[in-house]
């Protein structure tokens, strides 16, 4: 059996966002991976790491995966904050490492052993004009892809005015560029109709409308895209805004998928027992890693509802990883979200998840069957980066009278 030693943090990436949490343990050569990035608060996750959990592990059997989970859930009294969660979630993962590499297996295997061959996953296609997506699309089609995603420039894209179609009062809280809802409701189906007629039935699409609605509006757009038959809309609600979604479930038909902020059970549970949304797309860094994701899925499951780990652009390979161990054993699994890395990135860790055509692969190996190459991942970070100059907050887009559009 194999005791944890040393809980350690390891910043990388060239700004410094990603946390990779190594579990030590006293068998020689054993440790475990995990992912603890949080791109807007990333020291005080690894501050809660080395300040309460590491004094907490050190000494116990890292096989007690579920009893170390529950310790450390309830060890800062306080529960489901995003920050605690992500420091549990990062030292989850890497338990399950650990105990994969003890069993000689990859971790999907301790999960109850792969119910697909790979794991589909979707791309994101983007354009700041329709004729730009169209060729962002097309590129997708021809590497494999079979569900795109699809957005008129970032979120709230189609929905920005600029010049004087904004009508900024004086003084004015933004420069120039305000977000406008009936914009937004007119240029979204538009777009899917031409993509529709341009690429035909045939490809699953996907939108993010990034919570940037009020809760009319966003019933109005769902029921606007019934006709291009989307593989889902995402975030057309805030999470918090559980009896808009039963309005919006009785309303429209577009399919629907949530979660990427939840990190609290009773957010998402509602949803799910409901029966309100078609994907629940929580982070498995943020929900509370491995563990927690495979009660999660199997609470899906029993209510016909499919998963769709988030990842975002900003996420690092371990998190991937231990979503596509999660996706192979998932009955219920959906989609995966895809990241894409640069290649100085993918050196830095060996055996990361292989992306060939619209699927994904892990590699074969036990454990999570990626690595980590401390030299390499010192070298993305550079020589000047200081974790206290560190400062990373959530671009917040607004209204033309300067009301923010929430997240």
């Amino acid at each position: 059996m194999a005791t944890i030693k040393a809980i350690r943090c390891i910043r990388t990436r060239i700004d410094g966002s990603w946390t990779i949490v190594q579990v030590l343990t006293d068998c020689d050569g054993l440790y475990g991976l995990g992912s603890a990035s949080d791109l807007y608060n990333p020291e005080a996750v690894v501050q809660v790491i080395e300040q309460l959990f590491a004094p907490l592990l050190i000494g116990r059997d890292t096989a007690y995966i579920e009893e170390l989970w529950q310790t450390m859930q309830h060890s800062a009294y306080w529960r489901n904050g995003s920050v605690t969660q992500t420091a549990i979630s990062g030292i989850d993962m890497a338990l399950w490492d650990i105990l994969g590499k003890e069993a000689g297996m990859p971790v999907y295997r301790l999960l109850g052993g792969a119910v697909r061959s790979a794991v589909p996953c979707y791309g994101h296609a983007t354009g700041d004009s329709v004729a730009e997506l169209k060729e962002d699309v097309q590129r997708y089609l021809e590497e494999g892809y079979s569900v795109i995603r699809c957005q008129l420039g970032g979120y709230g894209g189609g929905g920005f005015l600029q010049g004087g179609r904004n009508r900024l009062p004086e003084p004015s809280w933004i420069q120039d560029r305000a977000f406008d809802e009936q914009a937004y409701l007119q240029a979204v189906p538009a777009m899917f109709e031409q993509l529709r007629a341009e690429f035909g039935g045939g490809i699953g699409f996907t939108h993010d409308v990034h919570e940037h609605l009020s809760p009319i509006a966003a019933i109005q757009l769902a029921k606007s895209l019934e006709p291009y038959a989307l593989f889902y809309l995402e975030d057309a609600l805030p999470p918090e805004q559980l009896g808009w979604y039963r309005q919006l479930r009785a309303q429209s038909s577009t399919p629907q998928a949530v979660g990427e902020l939840f990190t609290n059970p009773q957010e998402w549970l509602p949803l799910v027992q409901e029966r309100l949304i078609d994907f629940l797309r929580v982070r498995v860094s943020k929900a509370g890693g491995i563990s927690a994701c495979r009660k999660i899925s199997a609470v899906c499951e029993a209510f016909g509802v499919r998963t769709a780990w988030q990842e975002g652009g900003e996420n690092d390979p371990v998190n991937q990883a231990a979503a596509v161990h999660l996706d192979l054993s998932a009955w219920n699994f959906g989609i995966q979200e895809i990241n894409h890395f640069r290649e100085e990135e993918l050196e830095a860790f060996p055996g990361h998840i292989r992306r060939s055509g619209g699927y994904l692969y892990p590699a074969e190996k036990p454990g999570l069957g990626i690595e980590l190459d401390e030299v390499k991942a010192k070298g993305l970070i550079g020589t000047g980066w200081k974790s206290a100059a560190y400062y990373h907050p959530y671009p917040l887009d607004r209204k033309a009278d300067g009301t923010l559009v929430r997240p």
